[in-house]
């Protein structure tokens, strides 16, 4: 028997999704079909298990504006990684319920497309991954309800991944790095980590916003695409700047601070040397008036500066932040070995900076990826998944149970018991 796996919108209850499954009568060969959530329920055709030869994890990935379906061997070995991503207009950022949309307009054409990637099918599946948590709730749950569905269409068990483990395990498995100190650099999580006693340990983290967060958001300031990515954007800006700004430098203890760096930003967009590219002075008829007497921005600042200028100048400056801290875990945990995770990960400057700390350091390297692992993705859910589900959970239990299927939104490294490590 057959079974048809539909997902509905209903826009009259936010952040709302009904899942519905009825059997059918006869085989079907149709792929998955994606609809319009605004007009009737999509459905799509789905087989059941199958004995098969092959082991494999399908991962699914939506805790921000990516949605990804990764599809990995039992071995570590990726087969299939595809994702898309949710695109806003510049100036914009995405919200929890258009994301959540978008997600649900993507994810069946995009397990298809997997499972077409790997040449492989359901019956050689052999769990579902998913992403539990952090993230944005309505996007998590897309992502959850489709890997409920499919773990009993598919009849083969549910694993619950924390994001962040998923980064870091992926990293560790595409650059073969052993036990390093963990920089963990995104739009929704900035820590230091380390490893010890079947725990990834905080040892510094953000006190406000993520860093990701802080240059998307000034990414909006300076009117900048979103378009591949922000942070990409800024990055390409970057290299183009000459003036290297004082901004606010800001670590206390092992831990960082970015909102006052983005509230000084916001204030040089209304300085009055603040110049567009060709060198004229930017028209500000709207902007409201610095604060009376002035700030270090109007005291400081004695040249003229671009846009460019800023994205250089706040690369420099809270790198330096994430290099600082991390290269004090290194001396506290005595280890030499560096490896960046997340979105911000992929960003070249980041990766010199730390290598040029690491290179001074007897014996350290420095471990890093391009984007295809750094941003978010199924097949690091599908790889933590696997380490669960071949090691066991907490309580020693290596699958999800259905009535525990479910997503949160705070979901910390450090609460996660790491059962397939021993050193």
């Amino acid at each position: 028997m057959c079974y048809t796996l539909s997902i509905a919108w209903d826009h009259r209850l936010r952040d709302t999704y009904f899942l519905f499954i009825s059997p059918v009568d006869r085989l079907h060969t149709d792929p998955l079909v994606v609809g319009n959530p605004n007009a009737r329920p999509m459905t799509a055709q789905l087989l059941p298990a199958r004995p098969s030869a092959r082991r494999l994890a399908l991962g699914i990935e939506g805790s921000a504006n990516k949605i990804g379906i990764g599809v990995v061997g039992l071995d570590g070995e990726i087969y299939a990684n595809v994702r898309r991503t949710y695109v806003t207009p510049p100036g914009t950022g995405f919200l929890p319920r258009e994301t959540a949309i978008h997600h649900n307009e993507h994810i069946l054409a995009l397990v298809q497309e997997a499972l077409a990637v790997a040449k492989c099918g359901p019956m050689d599946v052999c769990c579902i991954c998913y992403t539990k948590g952090p993230g944005m709730g309505a996007p998590l749950s897309v992502g959850c309800m489709v890997a409920r569905v499919l773990s009993l269409l598919w009849k083969v068990p549910l694993v619950g991944v924390n994001h962040c483990i998923g980064h870091i395990e992926m990293g560790r498995l595409v650059t073969g790095a052993s036990n390093p100190i963990v920089l963990y650099a995104s739009g929704g999580n900035t820590q230091v980590i380390a490893y010890s006693d079947h725990r990834y340990r905080i040892f510094g983290e953000t006190i406000d916003i993520a860093v990701g967060n802080c240059l998307d958001r000034i990414a909006r300031l300076l009117d900048i695409p979103n378009d591949p990515a922000p942070g990409y954007n800024i990055e390409q800006n970057a290299k183009r700047g000459r003036v290297l700004l004082e901004l606010p430098y800001i670590v206390k203890g092992m831990d960082m601070s970015f909102s006052g760096l983005l509230s000084f930003v916001e204030g040089l967009v209304h300085h009055p040397f603040y110049r567009s590219r060709d060198g004229q002075a930017v028209a500000q008829p709207s902007r409201p008036k610095m604060p009376k007497g002035g700030s270090s921005s109007t005291t400081a600042i004695s040249e003229p500066f671009t846009a460019d200028d800023i994205c250089f100048s706040v690369q420099e400056t809270v790198f330096a932040m994430l290099v600082e801290v991390t290269e004090r875990a290194m001396a506290q945990c005595g280890i030499t070995d560096v490896l960046i995770v997340g979105g911000v990960g992929c960003n070249h400057r980041l990766q010199q900076m730390m290598q040029t700390m690491v290179a001074s350091r007897r014996g350290g390297r420095c471990f890093d990826m391009d984007d295809r692992y750094c941003i978010d993705n199924g097949a690091m859910i599908a790889y933590a998944g696997i380490l669960q589900f071949l090691k066991g959970g907490a309580i020693g239990q290596s699958f999800t149970l259905l009535q525990d299927c479910t997503v949160t939104q705070r979901f910390r490294t450090d609460e996660v018991y790491v059962t397939w490590r021993d050193d």
